[in-house]
C-alpha cells in the first residue's frame, strides 16, 4: 500500500467516523431512559451510523494514506471499503430488529448502543496500522458481542452461548497477543509497516519464531471468522444468541477478521506468502468441507445457517490465499455480496418469530409460498443467491473469488471449491422445496414492520441488481483497495 502521509498527534481527522459512532452509542444509553417509543431509539442509531458514513465518504477523497496517532491509525481506500461494509450491516441489523426486540421484550437502549460500539470496535480493528491498536479494536468487538450474545437472559440457550463464545474468544486472544510478542521480540516492533522493513533489515524471513508468531496472528482471526478447525463456537453461538445479533455476528466479525488477515498478511509479512499460503490452504479446504458437508444434516435454520457461514468463509479465504492485490479484492466483493445475502436470509427467519413459537426449524418454512408468496419469494432469492445461482449475486462472488484463484495458479483449489459449492445447493434447496412442495402442518402467521420491510427490500434489490449489473461493486472495491 502507498506511504501515505502522517499527520500531526492532534489532527483527529481520521478519527472522526469512529468518534462519531461511538457517540451516537453514548446517546442511545442516555435516549433509552427518556423515549418510551423505542422506534425512535432504533432511528438515532440509523442517523448516527448514517452520520458516520457521512464522515467517512468526506474523509475518502485523500489521495494518499493518512496516518494519526504516531502512524498507529491509518485512514485509506482499504479501510474505508470495510466500513462500508460495517455502516451496511449495523444499519440493516437495526432494521431488522425494531419487531423482534419488541417480541423478546429486551432493553433497546443497551442493545443498539452495544451493536454501535462492536462496529466500532470493527472500525478501529479495519484502520489499524499497529497490531496494538489491532487488539484494542478487536477487544472492543469482541466485548459487546458476547454481551449480545446472552442479552436474553432468561433463556438458557442465549446463556450457554455467551459463555462459549466467551471462553473460547479468550483463547484465541491469548493466542494473538502471544503471536505479537513473539513477532515483537524478533523485529521490535509492532507497526505493520515497521514490522515488513524490520524482516527485511533484520533477515529473519526464514526465523521459525517469526513463523510461529504469524501462525498464532492466523489461528487467532480463524476463531474470529470461523475457520475451520477453529470454527466449533460458531454453531452453537448462532443457535442461541437473539437471530438478530446471529445475522450481525455472521457479517460483522467475519469481515473486520478478512480485513486485518489482508492487512497484516500482506503488509508485514508480505515477503513470507509461501508460508502463509501453506497454513492457509489446508484450513481453507478443510473449512469448505466442514461447513457444507455438516451443514447437510441440520434441522435448524439457524445452525444451518452457521456452518453455511463457516463454508463461505473457506470461499472468501480464497481470495487472499491468492496473494495478490485482485485476489484480496475479490474477497472484499465477496464480503459485501456477503452482507445483502445473509442477512436478508435472517430477516426471513426473524419474521416467522412470533410469542411462543421461534420458527427456527426448517419445518416450519412448510408451505410458506402458499400462505406468504412474497415472504417465500424472497427466501428463495436469498437461498439462490447463497448457492451461487445466476443471476443473483452471490453467483458473481463466488466467480470472481474463483477466476482470481485460477489466474494465481491454484486451479486445484478453485476445482475443490466448485465441488462443495454443488454439495451446498443441497441443503438450500431443501429450504425451498419446503417453501414450495410441501403443505403447511399449520397455519403460517408472520410478524413484520415498517423498518423489516425497507431491510428485505434494501437486501432483495441488492442481490438482484448486483447479480446483473456487478461492475459498480467492482469497480468501487477495485478503486478503493487498488487505487
Amino acid at each position: 500500500m502507498d506511504a501515505g502521509t502522517t499527520l500531526t498527534i492532534m489532527d483527529i481527522r481520521p478519527f472522526v467516523p469512529e468518534l462519531t459512532l461511538l457517540c451516537a452509542g453514548l446517546i442511545l444509553i442516555l435516549l433509552d431512559l427518556i423515549v418510551k417509543r423505542k422506534e425512535i431509539v432504533a432511528a438515532v442509531g440509523v442517523a448516527g451510523t448514517i452520520a458516520a458514513l457521512y464522515a467517512t465518504y468526506k474523509l475518502f477523497g485523500y489521495a494518499q494514506p493518512q496516518y494519526a496517532f504516531f502512524d498507529m491509525f491509518v485512514l485509506d481506500g482499504y479501510s474505508s471499503f470495510f466500513k462500508l461494509i460495517f455502516y451496511l450491516n449495523l444499519i440493516l441489523t437495526i432494521c431488522i430488529s425494531v419487531k423482534f426486540m419488541e417480541i423478546e421484550k429486551a432493553s433497546c437502549g443497551e442493545y443498539y448502543s452495544l451493536l454501535i460500539f462492536a462496529t466500532s470496535g470493527m472500525m478501529i480493528m479495519a484502520s489499524a496500522a499497529d497490531l496494538i491498536v489491532l487488539y484494542l479494536g478487536l477487544e472492543l468487538m469482541a466485548l459487546s458481542t458476547y454481551i449480545l450474545a446472552g442479552l436474553t437472559r432468561k433463556r438458557h440457550r442465549s446463556n450457554e452461548a455467551a459463555l462459549k463464545y466467551f471462553f473460547l474468544g479468550a483463547f484465541s486472544s491469548g493466542f494473538l497477543l502471544y503471536g505479537i510478542s513473539l513477532t515483537f521480540g524478533l523485529t521490535g516492533t509492532t507497526n505493520i509497516r515497521d514490522i515488513a522493513h524490520a524482516i527485511y533489515a533484520l533477515n529473519v524471513m526464514d526465523s521459525p519464531i517469526l513463523y510461529l508468531g504469524m501462525i498464532f496472528i492466523v489461528v487467532a482471526f480463524g476463531f474470529k471468522i470461523a475457520l475451520a478447525p477453529f470454527h466449533m463456537w460458531a454453531p452453537d453461538v448462532y443457535e442461541g444468541a437473539p437471530t438478530s445479533i446471529t445475522a450481525f455476528m455472521s457479517v460483522g466479525p467475519k469481515a473486520a477478521g478478512f480485513a486485518v488477515l489482508g492487512r497484516v498478511l500482506f503488509d508485514a509479512f508480505g515477503g513470507m506468502q509461501v508460508q502463509w499460503t501453506s497454513v492457509l490452504i489446508p484450513m481453507a479446504v478443510l473449512t469448505m468441507a466442514l461447513g457444507s458437508i455438516i451443514a447437510l444434516s441440520q434441522t435448524n435454520i439457524k445452525r444451518m445457517l452457521a456452518y453455511s457461514s463457516i463454508a463461505h468463509a473457506g470461499y472468501m479465504l480464497l481470495g487472499v490465499i491468492a496473494g495478490t492485490p485482485e485476489g484480496l479484492t475479490s474477497t472484499a466483493n465477496y464480503l459485501m455480496i456477503y452482507t445483502f445475502m445473509n442477512i436478508g436470509a435472517f430477516a426471513i427467519v426473524i419474521m416467522l418469530r412470533r410469542e411462543g413459537f421461534r420458527g427456527e426449524n426448517i419445518e416450519d418454512f412448510k408451505g410458506l409460498s402458499k400462505s406468504h408468496p412474497l415472504a417465500a419469494a424472497l427466501m428463495l432469492i436469498f437461498m439462490f443467491s447463497l448457492t451461487g445461482i445466476p443471476p443473483t449475486a452471490g453467483f458473481v462472488g463466488k466467480f470472481y473469488v474463483f477466476m482470481e484463484l485460477i489466474n494465481s495458479g491454484y486451479t486445484y483449489l478453485a476445482v475443490i471449491a466448485v465441488v462443495f459449492s454443488a454439495i451446498s445447493a443441497f441443503f438450500y434447496l431443501r429450504i425451498v422445496m419446503y417453501m414450495y412442495m410441501k403443505d403447511p402442518g399449520e397455519e403460517i402467521v408472520i410478524t413484520t414492520s415498517p423498518s423489516m420491510s425497507i431491510a428485505l427490500a434494501i437486501t432483495c434489490v441488492m442481490v438482484l441488481i448486483l447479480g446483473v449489473f456487478p461492475s459498480f461493486l467492482l469497480n468501487l472495491v477495485r478503486y478503493s483497495i487498488l487505487g
